[in-house]
């Protein structure tokens, strides 16, 4: 049995209803362009295989009841009483979608929801977006808001998962893993230009050239609630007030040395660099791929891990241990994506050599004593959408 149909007859057995309908919407990973979101500057994410499933039903009223496949009691509030750090847990990431589209003066009602998913949780592959986006899509059909039809809607949709996020489930993350979750397009990863939200569809199918896109779930904590997450995003910018630009997207590459020598604390030009940086590695890594230079996309990938690691300090030893291992068996290049403090890492590793590099990894992690990770190859996949 699918998960899409799985969650249609767990609907069904809590509520003694069908569902109006079944809609999903995927985690992501990021090729490239991390921390760039909220510095106005380009990312390259793909959507993943991996899917949220929502089963839903319109109310007449304006009550939530909301059920996980991984808790028995349900979240039951009212839509009014929807507020920031209410109803709290993974609630709020549900209810507060309907608060965010009210707020843009969509009108919405009461929901039964069921919820249940392929997406990770805490792998830094951006479970919390999945589930937004999902719920985002039930909705907009649901009460007929049409946001769903084109990219236009979409990127809407995207945007009120944000603010629902920053808001009422009080992560302060930037917009990329929303654009990736409704904005994306199957064999494809998306140009995402956060200054002013414009996309590219950029082809991505390593398969025809021979290598595969392996992601590490290493296990390690991961949050971005915990303080480490807003004290990146402060420093950016702090860095540009102090450079008087309105982000950092504004500091071109060939311009960094002379803006870092303007920023007296070593910890602001760190991360200055690295944003800054991060951001051409984004360009670079668009044209190799275009190209299809991947020796020269490998390089950028480990430049880019390189720079997390010691300039925005977000990496951990058990993502660095992941790029390494998998460099040392093979791949192209390797590189953590998402957040960082914890969660996954990526590597374009030969085809068929999958099971070999993260075998290899895995062996590694029980000699370091690190809890056992989890690895699999991942294809470029499709937006959020209704299933049935």
């Amino acid at each position: 049995m699918s998960l899409c149909t799985d969650v249609a007859a767990t609907f069904t057995s809590r509520l003694g209803l069908s569902a109006d309908g079944v809609w999903s919407a995927p985690g992501r990973v990021n090729l490239i362009g991390e921390h760039t979101d909220y510095n106005a500057g380009l990312c390259l994410p793909i959507a993943l295989p991996q899917r949220t499933y929502v089963a839903a039903r319109r109310r007449l009223d304006r009550r939530l009841r909301l059920w996980s496949g991984q808790a028995d009691e349900p979240v039951d509030v009212q839509l009014d009483e929807v507020a920031p750090g209410h109803p709290g847990g993974w609630g709020s990431y549900v209810s507060g979608v309907l608060w965010a589209l009210e707020e843009v003066g969509h009108p919405v009602g009461g929901l039964d929801l069921v919820v249940d998913s392929e997406v990770p949780v805490g792998a830094g592959l951006s479970s919390s977006a999945a589930l937004e986006c999902a719920v985002a899509s039930a909705v907009a059909d649901l009460f007929e808001l049409d946001l769903t039809a084109d990219d236009g809607g979409r990127a809407a949709l995207a945007a009120v998962c944000v603010n629902a996020e920053n808001t009422i489930a009080q992560a302060p993350t930037g917009g990329m893993d929303q654009a990736a979750a409704m904005r994306s397009r199957e064999g494809h990863a998306l140009l995402l230009d956060c200054r002013d939200g414009s996309v590219e569809h950029v082809p991505f199918e390593p398969e025809t050239r021979g290598l595969a896109l392996l992601v590490v779930d290493t296990r390690a904590e991961h949050s971005l609630v915990d303080g480490q997450y807003a004290e990146r995003r402060a420093s950016c910018e702090q860095a540009a007030r102090e450079l008087g630009v309105t982000s950092l997207r504004e500091v071109p590459a060939e311009q960094l040395q002379e803006a870092l020598t303007r920023l007296d604390d070593p910890v602001v030009r760190a991360r200055t660099r690295h944003v800054v940086s991060e951001i051409a590695r984004v360009e670079q890594s668009v044209e190799a791929l275009r190209r299809w230079r991947i020796r020269e996309l490998g390089e950028i990938f480990d430049a880019s891990h390189a720079s997390m690691r010691d300039d925005f300090e977000i990496s951990c030893p058990e993502l660095d241990l992941a790029v390494d291992t998998a460099r040392a068996h093979g791949a192209v290049g390797a590189r953590m994506t998402g957040g960082g403090f914890g969660g996954s890492a990526i590597a374009l590793v030969p085809w068929g050599d999958e099971d070999e590099v993260g075998e290899a990894v895995v062996e590694a992690f029980e000699d370091a004593g690190f809890r056992t990770p989890r690895y699999f190859a991942v294809d470029a996949s499709g937006p959020a959408g209704r299933d049935a």
